[in-house]
């Protein structure tokens, strides 16, 4: 089995996971995602996601990958997450693979609450207790998307809870409110000159 480390874990796949990973990597935090590939975006063909007029649930979450893949974020695709706990030094979490471990955790992992009730994270009824920056009661902890809610299940709810959790995440490491703000130059700079 093998250990690795990094600055933020994230279990979950989905628009909530792959968000977070996306944020926090292309924000300089070496960032693990672990995606079983059991999103109900699948199922999803997506008329409600703004800036988006028309797309399946599949091919989303093919881009989404695609996305979170050119800036780097080490996708475990495939690779189960059996257990999760907090350390002295962050967390931990295990797969058949290995042991991983980060100074912080997001959990993505739509209606599955397992991993955060195994964890330790209080509870509001059936739902992890977070709040708007979508942090649980334990330190660092992050839940998201459909483990915070019992019924908005929209992929733009869960994403943004995504992204609220790595900003969150940022300000941490900055010391102060962390800012996303891309502008046009920024995307040349990064992807090469637009071919308009």
């Amino acid at each position: 089995m093998s250990s690795i480390n990094t600055d933020v874990l994230v279990v979950g796949g989905g628009p909530a996971g792959l968000s977070a990973a996306l944020f926090a990597q292309k924000n300089g935090l070496e960032t693990t995602v672990f995606d079983t590939d059991g999103t109900w975006m699948h199922k999803a063909h997506l008329f409600n996601y703004l800036g988006i007029g028309s797309v399946d649930g599949t091919a989303f979450l093919e881009t989404a990958r695609k996305q979170v893949d050119s800036f780097g974020v080490d996708r475990r695709q495939g690779e189960e997450v059996t257990d999760v706990s907090a350390t002295d030094d962050g967390f931990v979490v295990e797969t058949a693979q290995g042991e991983y471990g980060a100074d912080y955790l997001v959990l993505a992992t739509g209606a599955n609450r397992d991993l955060a009730e195994s964890l330790g994270c209080a509870f509001d009824g059936d739902v992890v207790d977070v709040d708007v920056t979508m942090e649980t009661s334990v330190a660092d902890a992050y839940a998201t998307g459909a483990m915070v809610r019992t019924e908005e299940w929209q992929a733009v709810i869960s994403a943004g809870d995504g992204a609220a959790a790595a900003l969150n995440i940022l300000s941490k490491e900055e010391g102060d409110h962390f800012h996303d703000f891309d502008v046009p130059a920024d995307a040349g700079e990064l992807f090469g000159p637009s071919k308009e």
